[in-house]
C-alpha cells in the first residue's frame, strides 16, 4: 500500500474519532412508552452490569475505511487501559507503524510517523468536544460499549433520572438531551447489551454532524465473565463528507507491558488542529 493511503486513513480515523457527535439517522422514530416489566433504575443497571471489569484490552485490528470512492483497508493494533488512555496504531505492509492516535484524559495525540509530524492538544482546544461536553471517558464508552453522560467520568443508579428509556419489541432506546446534543443507545431488553450509540449534534446554521457506532460478534474475553464486541461498525455523516469504518478485532488480550504515553521524538514537528483538519478535509 503507498504511504499516501496509509496517511489519508489516518487522517480518516482521526477526525471521526474527534468528532464522535452523531448518526446517520436516529434508532428510533417513534416508540411505545415503558412498560411495567421495565423498570428505568434497574435497566440501566443491568446495561451498566455489562461493563467490562478488566482493566487491560489489546488487539490486533483490521481496519476498513471508505469516503466517497475511497475504499482503503489495513491492519493495526489497539491498547486500552481503563480510564487511563486509549491507543490506536495503524500499520503500513503489516509491520512499519505509519500513523498513531493517542487519547488520554488530558490530551489527543495524533502522530504521523510517515512525514515526523504530530498534534498533541486539550481536549478544550478542540471547538466541538469542547461545545459538547465530550471527553475521554466519551470516548472511552465506545470504545467500551458502555452507557456515558457527558463530562462525567461513569454512570451510576442514581443518574437514571437523566435518561429516557421506551421499549421497541426485543429492544430498549435509552435516550439523553443535552443541549445541542441527543444521544442514544440501542439496547437488548433481556441482556442490557447495547448494540448501536447514537448522537447526533445539532446545529441550525451550518447543518447537524452525526454518528452511528454499531456493536456486533459479541464474545467473551479470556477472563470468561463479561462479552465484548469484536466487531464495530462506525459511520460519520457531516454536511459535507460521509465516512464509514470498520474495525475487526482479533486475539483479544490483556496484555499489561507496554508503555501507556507516547514519547515524542524532537525530531517531529508539531502541527496545529487546523492544519491536520484542512488536510483532512481535501481528501
Amino acid at each position: 500500500m503507498k504511504t499516501s493511503s496509509i496517511l489519508k486513513v489516518a487522517f480518516m480515523v482521526m477526525p471521526l474519532v474527534l468528532a464522535s457527535c452523531g448518526t446517520k439517522k436516529k434508532v428510533v422514530e417513534e416508540t411505545k412508552p415503558v412498560v411495567s416489566s421495565v423498570g428505568q433504575t434497574d435497566f440501566l443497571n443491568k446495561v451498566n452490569d455489562n461493563n467490562q471489569t478488566v482493566k487491560f484490552i489489546t488487539s490486533k485490528i483490521k481496519f476498513s475505511v471508505e469516503v466517497g470512492a475511497q475504499n482503503i483497508t489495513l491492519t493495526g493494533n489497539l491498547r486500552m487501559k481503563r480510564d487511563d488512555v486509549i491507543r490506536l496504531q495503524l500499520m503500513a505492509f503489516g509491520f512499519v507503524e505509519a500513523a498513531r492516535l493517542e487519547f488520554t484524559k488530558d490530551y489527543v495525540l495524533i502522530m504521523d510517523r510517515i512525514n515526523k509530524q504530530y498534534l498533541k492538544a486539550p481536549y478544550l482546544s478542540v471547538d466541538f468536544l469542547r461545545n459538547s461536553g465530550l471527553n475521554f471517558y466519551s470516548l472511552q464508552a465506545l470504545f467500551w460499549n458502555e452507557l456515558f453522560l457527558p463530562n462525567r467520568s461513569s454512570v451510576s443508579s442514581e443518574d437514571a433520572g437523566r435518561f429516557t428509556t421506551n421499549v421497541d419489541k426485543d429492544d430498549v432506546i435509552i435516550s439523553l438531551e443535552d443541549g445541542k446534543i441527543d444521544y442514544s443507545w440501542l439496547t437488548s431488553q433481556a441482556s442490557g447489551t447495547i448494540k448501536m450509540t447514537n448522537i447526533i449534534y445539532k446545529d441550525r446554521i451550518n447543518g447537524n454532524t452525526q454518528l452511528n457506532w454499531d456493536y456486533d460478534n459479541f464474545t467473551l474475553l479470556e477472563d470468561g465473565k463479561k462479552r465484548f464486541p469484536n466487531t464495530m461498525n462506525i459511520m460519520l455523516t457531516t454536511p459535507k463528507k460521509e465516512i464509514k469504518l470498520g474495525m475487526k478485532i482479533n486475539y483479544v488480550k490483556h496484555e499489561t507491558e507496554w508503555e501507556t504515553r507516547t514519547e515524542i521524538s524532537n525530531k517531529y514537528r508539531e502541527v496545529t488542529v487546523d492544519e491536520i483538519l484542512q488536510r483532512f478535509m481535501a481528501l
